[in-house]
């Protein structure tokens, strides 16, 4: 069953996020009738000064519309131009500068965990995130509010077969790094500064099998304290950023000057 707000940006920061990073992916701004929030009038000026369309509709029919979350009194109607499908990865990869920063998410479940990914994987320069279709979060309006803005400008590619994108990663020479608590090598001992994707499992279970045989390498994150892992999103963030210093310390520009979009 489709989801009746994935075109929908709902609440106050979703919608200002928009306004000031996307806001050729906006088409219309609906504001509750009975909305008397300054923050929600300045933001209804700016879609405005922008040419979007503002819509005025009684609060019951923003409560519809957002199915239940948290609306704030605005939300946007938009169409995202940062997704693509599996047949697009070939000329992504071809339109990146310097070496690739990939990082593929397996089946991330909670979809606060998946918007903070994003969020982490865009401040970290992040070239381009690889989701399953299926059997993953999804971008809801959760995830997206969660993103902070990321998930309307990183790059999207949303693929049916995750196995097969891993194999033509790696026959176009991007390198799969994988995570494990069972690792004989430490992250901070792995050379990061090539061609590479980093490959995060799900919530409890991790990596599937298969995906994490298709990994090159394996590394751990080591931990110092009684807690025995890291919440998905803190593991990425830790990896992503240490993949970064070490490009940025190789000697060619940080991986955020090398991204591309459409």
């Amino acid at each position: 069953m489709a989801d009746s707000t994935a075109n929908l940006l709902i609440g106050i920061h979703s919608v200002a996020s928009a306004l000031a990073n996307t806001p050729g992916q906006i088409k219309a701004i609906i504001v509750a009738e009975e909305c008397h929030n300054p923050r929600v009038k300045k933001l209804r000026q700016q879609a405005v000064d922008l040419g979007i369309q503002v819509v005025t509709q009684p609060r019951a029919l923003l409560e519809r519309r957002s199915d239940g979350h948290r609306h704030q009194d605005i939300i946007a109607e938009f169409s995202a131009d940062n997704t693509w499908g599996e047949k697009d990865l070939g000329k992504l990869l071809d339109a990146i500068e310097g070496p690739p920063l990939l990082l593929v998410l397996d089946g991330v479940q909670d979809p606060h965990n998946l918007g903070a990914c994003l969020r982490t994987a865009e401040a970290a320069g992040v070239h381009l995130v690889i989701l399953p279709r299926h059997r993953s979060a999804g971008l809801s309006p959760v995830a997206r509010r969660s993103a902070s803005g990321a998930a309307e400008v990183i790059p999207l590619l949303f693929v049916t077969n995750l196995a097969r994108v891993l194999r033509q990663l790696k026959e176009k020479g991007v390198w799969l790094l994988g995570t494990s608590d069972h690792a004989g090598q430490n992250l901070y001992d792995a050379e990061l500064s090539g061609p590479m994707a980093l490959v995060m499992g799900s919530e409890g279970k991790g990596m599937r099998r298969l995906t994490s045989e298709l990994c090159d390498f394996l590394v751990r994150i080591p931990m110092h304290g009684s807690v025995s892992s890291l919440n998905v999103s803190v593991a990425t963030g830790v990896c992503l950023f240490e993949m970064t210093r070490q490009r940025h310390n190789a000697g060619g520009r940080h991986a955020g000057d090398q991204g591309f979009r459409k």
